[in-house]
């Protein structure tokens, strides 16, 4: 009698050879080595990749990965991973010891709260993280330690609120909170201040009349203001022969 196989617990998906990740294998167009894996079926993260631990970009996108192992903690170059369109339910806490990771997509996913860990906070290099298309209710508290993030993805999630954390935030410049429960009377404003992403110079020359009067009006009330400030300034000073004796001595004795 012949006993039928046992079914392995691993589960079933596309196998990743050294050669097959070597063979896709590219450089950028700004000189950074890309592994680009998406697409192909792997149900578990491929070991042989960890031979090519030196790459700075790593795809792993719309792929049927349930779990990202510690070891991704030996990508220590990687300053783009993408996760995006898998079965994650969990993010390892080990992440956050990529400290040049510039990049994180984690969007489609099966992420909740408590798959977020804490650790995400060490990003501190980070400036795009894409969090949408999960079953996220907030965030942990330590997102609020990336103060270089600039794109901040939270879309088609479960939040009731912004979390708090999304304010301290200061070089955030696009927050995508569509699609969640969160009551209209609240708004998903970070700040009211704009930001100046672009600055333009031109020549006076090149103006028209009006738009030039209105670029010297603006630029006399600007003057004025500054002129005034100025003046407050030395007030405060009037009655001190030298202000700054203290500092001079100071120096002198450091000199």
């Amino acid at each position: 009698m012949v006993k039928g196989k046992k079914k392995s617990n691993e589960p079933s998906g596309r196998k990743i050879t050294l050669k097959m990740a070597k063979n896709a294998l590219k450089v950028t167009v700004d000189g950074k080595r890309r592994l680009d894996l998406s697409n192909m079926a792997i149900a578990t993260f491929p070991k042989c990749i960890l031979k090519l631990c030196d790459i700075e970009e790593l795809d792993l996108s719309r792929n049927l990965l349930k779990k990202i192992p510690d070891t991704i903690d030996k990508f220590v170059n990687l300053r783009s991973l993408d996760l995006h369109s898998n079965h994650l339910e969990q993010v390892p806490a080990a992440i956050g010891r990529l400290h040049n990771l510039y990049s994180l997509n984690l969007c489609n996913n099966h992420l909740t709260t408590s798959g977020l860990p804490h650790e995400l906070g060490l990003l501190r290099n980070l400036r795009v993280l894409n969090l949408g298309m999960n079953h996220i209710e907030t965030l942990p508290p330590p997102v609020a330690a990336l103060k270089e993030l600039q794109e901040l993805g939270l879309f088609n999630n479960l939040l009731t609120h912004l979390p708090k954390c999304v304010q301290n935030l200061p070089k955030l410049q696009r927050l995508n909170v569509k699609a969640n429960p969160i009551p209209p009377d609240e708004s998903p404003e970070v700040d009211r201040i704009q930001r100046v992403q672009c600055l333009y110079l031109v020549r006076e020359d090149c103006l028209c009349t009006d738009c030039l009067k209105r670029c010297k009006e603006e630029r006399e009330k600007l003057d004025s203001r500054m002129s005034a400030a100025s003046t407050l300034k030395k007030s405060i000073f009037a009655g001190l022969i030298t202000p700054n004796s203290v500092a001079q001595d100071n120096q002198a004795i450091w000199r």
